[in-house]
């Protein structure tokens, strides 16, 4: 079943909301830093507090690598259920051979449904994920981070079908990203942060927009909506870390409804 088949049945049945899973140990309750493997059971418990709510989880790789590593990611992937989607934001972007090993990790391997990636290699980097039909690659196009600002809204010529012009970089990563789009699996990153730049976006492509930023980075949910297509907001600390004590799951759930109730 192709990425967004399985998103519009999940959205007739929960929400568009996805949960990011970004277990930091120095966050995650002191109660679960007992536990034999705590990032897995904080992960686990949170997701049997929400996945009723949401079409998904985005799971941060980096979190997983640093601490309890690859195994605890798949198990972790393995626990949801298979009818939501699972985004590796993992953020790979390197040349072909390299890349092809990445596709194979975390879709072969892990099973995931989408990955997030970086376009500043060009097409040959994203080719080998992009032949994967039936999964999703969200490529980074204009993030919420304040560096972003270091390139991605550097201004650059670009030729169009009448003349040259002229405009920033995320622009032309969103054109770009609509050409190779051959397979209808590749969606944009872009953050919450910068709402005024999702309808400029949608008049350049109606492609899958993977919007995180939302809550502690600053970005609001209710400014996101509205721009049609499929449009899937991520929030993580905000949620996952609403308590840290031993109620962090109801906590989380709750929370999780709150932005669930700002949806249309």
């Amino acid at each position: 079943m192709k990425f967004t088949e399985k998103f519009y049945g999940i959205k007739e049945k929960n929400s568009i909301l996805c949960i990011g899973l970004d277990p930091d140990p120095s966050l995650i309750p002191p109660s679960v830093l007992a536990e034999k493997n705590p990032i897995l059971k904080f992960c686990r418990e949170l997701v049997d507090a929400t996945s009723d709510l949401v079409c998904g989880y985005k799971l941060n790789t980096a979190f997983f690598e640093a601490s309890s590593g690859f195994d605890t990611m798949a198990e972790v992937r393995e626990y949801i259920n298979d009818a939501l989607i699972t985004i590796a934001d993992a953020k790979r972007g390197d040349i072909g051979n390299t890349a092809r090993m990445y596709a194979k990790a975390f879709f072969d391997n892990i099973g995931f449904d989408a990955i997030t990636l970086s376009p500043y290699m060009g097409y040959d980097a994203i080719e080998p994920f992009a032949s994967y039909k039936d999964k999703m690659s969200f490529i980074l196009c204009l993030t919420s981070n304040p560096g972003s600002k270091d390139f991605e809204e550097l201004l650059v010529q670009e030729n169009t079908d009448t003349d040259l012009s002229v405009q920033p970089l995320w622009k032309s990563v969103a054109r770009k990203v609509n050409e190779w789009n051959k397979n209808d699996n590749l969606g944009l990153v872009v953050g919450a942060t910068k709402p005024d730049a999702l309808q400029t976006i949608r008049e350049i492509t109606n492609i899958p927009l993977l919007v995180p930023g939302i809550g502690k980075q600053g970005g609001d949910i209710r400014n996101i909506i509205g721009y049609g297509g499929i449009v899937i907001p991520t929030v993580s600390r905000s949620i996952i870390y609403a308590s840290r004590d031993k109620d962090f799951a109801e906590a989380a759930r709750k929370k999780t409804e709150e932005f669930v109730s700002m949806l249309p």
